[in-house]
């Protein structure tokens, strides 16, 4: 079951969460994820390429999973398939991360629960960027 989190919960992740895992991150700048990325750069966030078949996206180092990357991640933004969410969020929780993103039209309610079971919250099938823009006066 699909919950929209409170604009309260929305406003605190975009507030204290800097540091964000964009995994499925498309070289191609005409792809959702890399216009989402753009997006939150220019916010002012620490974006985290991952991509298992790139060396480096929006000049920075790319990674090929979650459990390569080297510095803290607060936020995993997924671009994925939802049959392929579960073993990233697992891994984010391995890595520490505090918040699961699936991004708009993304829905993984068994993965959802596995995340919220170890203390993450969860948001799917939304998008990073259109809810930066509404909840946290986005530019």
């Amino acid at each position: 079951m699909i919950l929209l989190p409170s604009v309260k919960n929305m406003r605190a992740i975009f507030a204290e969460m800097k540091s964000i895992a964009v995994v499925g991150l498309s070289p191609k700048e005409y792809r959702p994820s890399h216009q989402v990325a753009c997006y939150l750069m220019q916010a002012g966030y620490t974006i985290i390429p991952v991509n298992p078949g790139q060396d480096k996206i929006l000049d920075l180092r790319c990674y090929p999973d979650l459990l390569s990357i080297d510095r803290p991640v607060e936020v995993v933004d997924i671009f994925r398939r939802s049959e392929f969410v579960e073993p990233v969020v697992r891994d984010a929780i391995i890595i520490g991360a505090k918040v699961i993103w699936m991004q708009q039209g993304i829905v993984n309610e068994k993965a959802a629960a596995i995340a919220e079971q170890a203390g993450l919250q969860v948001i799917m099938d939304r998008c990073m960027k259109v809810d930066h823009m509404q909840f946290a006066g986005g530019t």
